[in-house]
């Protein structure tokens, strides 16, 4: 049996989503900080935000210089297996949540934290290394962004904004609206640029290898808070 939820039945679940919604924004800072990383160190390339990746593929076809091919087709490619991981998790295990957003996170973060490794090890090169590490954060990202997916929170997808901007300007009360969840639209997006700010700090102030450091670190406090949250505050 399914446990995505509908479109605005997570609204009617009172404070047992409180904690769902807060992984779910800890989730969407460490995407910034992620995209930061890839996309300032690691040849413009987004782990995260798959549409900038088909729309700079395009560049890079049509030769503008500092965007590679290949450093993308390696991001779509690796995004596209970790989502059907993703996906298969969900089928297998999702008839519990706690295990199966463990399991998805668990995983996620032993990506991240290896792509932590490789760059300590390789350095200020570029080339190779930089490509492993994109694949390794970019399935990752792929687990996410289907757990998510199948969780079915509104505006809280943690990777893009597009359609919770386009919500909090479509339902204010500027547009007849009566600005619905405006707080969580706020805050997604908030946490998005919060993340994305310590990222470019990181990379640019101290090291590539140190920004996904603390990216592994963070995922892995995120995967341990999920694991002791019971089963019905992850509803």
């Amino acid at each position: 049996m399914s446990t995505a939820l509908a479109p605005g039945q997570a609204e009617v679940r009172g404070s047992r989503v409180s904690t769902l919604q807060g992984i779910l924004l800890a989730l969407t800072v460490v995407t910034g900080l992620l995209d930061a990383a890839s996309y300032l160190g690691m040849g413009n390339v987004l782990v995260a935000n798959m549409t900038g990746n088909v729309l700079f593929l395009g560049f890079a076809i049509g030769r503008v210089p500092g965007f590679a091919i290949t450093g993308f087709l390696v991001a779509l490619a690796a995004f596209l297996a970790g989502a059907a991981v993703g996906g298969r998790l969900h089928a297998r295990l999702g008839a519990r949540r706690r295990n199966w957003l463990t399991t998805a996170l668990l995983l996620q973060s032993v990506l991240s934290c290896a792509a932590a490794a490789t760059a300590v090890l390789a350095g200020a090169a570029g080339g190779g290394p930089r490509v492993a590490e994109i694949a390794l954060l970019a399935v990752g990202l792929g687990i996410q962004n289907a757990s998510v997916r199948a969780l079915a929170v509104p505006d809280l997808t943690t990777t893009v904004l597009t359609m919770t901007l386009t919500g909090l300007a479509a339902d204010s009360s500027l547009a007849g609206g009566d600005n619905p969840r405006l707080l969580r639209r706020v805050t997604s997006v908030l946490a998005l640029g919060v993340g994305g700010l310590a990222g470019a700090v990181l990379v640019t102030q101290v090291s590539v290898a140190a920004t996904l450091a603390t990216i592994c670190a963070l995922q892995l406090a995120i995967t341990m808070a999920v694991a002791g949250a019971g089963e019905d505050h992850l509803q």
